[in-house]
């Protein structure tokens, strides 16, 4: 499936970050000279993708000027300065600037390295997982092992097919969220207009066997202190330099 739009959940206030983040929002925090949110959107023009919402609530006017600098993909903003949406709230008020088509959903504070050069992407590899008539989402995931700056949890259970429960509640593959989704916006038709977690579709995908994932191919990062910018830097080079 061609995927050509996409949604970038950037408005969080970063506060386990601070004080790195009392002077800029977190998903400009640079790693290894590259601001983080960077990295999802140069995958996302890697992968086709033409327009991007990406929604601002923290120093907005940074993060907008810093995003109008980009021409590929084209920046669309879904403006959150008065009041924060969450993560449901902030996609389901995203989608509307985006017509019916699919959609990526990526969150800007978590990005991965190691694709393998020559190879599918792990946006296209995502896209051509992708069945609507199966699945509510597919999602992105991650061995533990190969992951810096997780809290050591996983997310989620993955079975032979790729289809997802809790991690507490079933068998298969231990897997963590790697913060991309592939979905239909008519799935979000019925949101509420005020806040809400996006946890409430994954569970609701769950409960009708429609939540898919796909293990990840390279490296995933997150970075929520300020001590793992470093560990987060160190990861960078090391691919760099193996590549």
């Amino acid at each position: 499936m061609k995927i050509e739009n996409a949604m970038v959940l950037a408005a969080g206030l970063g506060t386990r970050l601070r004080p790195v983040t009392d002077t800029m929002p977190k998903p400009l925090v640079p790693i290894a000279g590259k601001a983080m949110i960077d990295y999802g959107l140069d995958a996302l023009e890697t992968a086709g993708v033409m327009r991007a919402v990406v929604n601002v609530h923290h120093f907005a006017g940074q993060m907008i000027d810093h995003l109008s600098r980009r021409n590929r993909p084209k920046i669309l903003i879904s403006d959150e300065t008065e009041a924060l949406m969450n993560s449901g709230g902030g996609l389901a008020k995203g989608l509307k600037l985006l017509g019916p088509e699919p959609v990526f959903v990526l969150n800007a504070d978590l990005f991965w390295v190691g694709e393998q050069r020559g190879e599918m992407s792990n946006l296209r590899r995502l896209s051509s997982f992708f069945d609507p008539a199966r699945m509510d989402m597919a999602m992105l995931c991650v061995q533990l092992e190969n992951t810096t700056g997780h809290n050591g949890r996983n997310d989620f259970s993955m079975d032979a097919d790729g289809r997802l429960t809790r991690f507490a509640n079933g068998p298969g593959e231990p897997v963590v969220y790697a913060g991309a989704i592939a979905m239909m916006p008519a799935l979000l038709a019925d949101a509420p207009d005020e806040a809400f977690n996006l946890n409430i579709y994954f569970d609701r995908a769950i409960a009708a066997g429609r939540l898919y994932g796909l293990i990840l191919e390279g490296h995933w990062i997150t970075v929520g202190t300020p001590e793992a910018i470093a560990e987060a830097e160190a990861v960078v080079g090391r691919q760099a330099g193996a590549a």
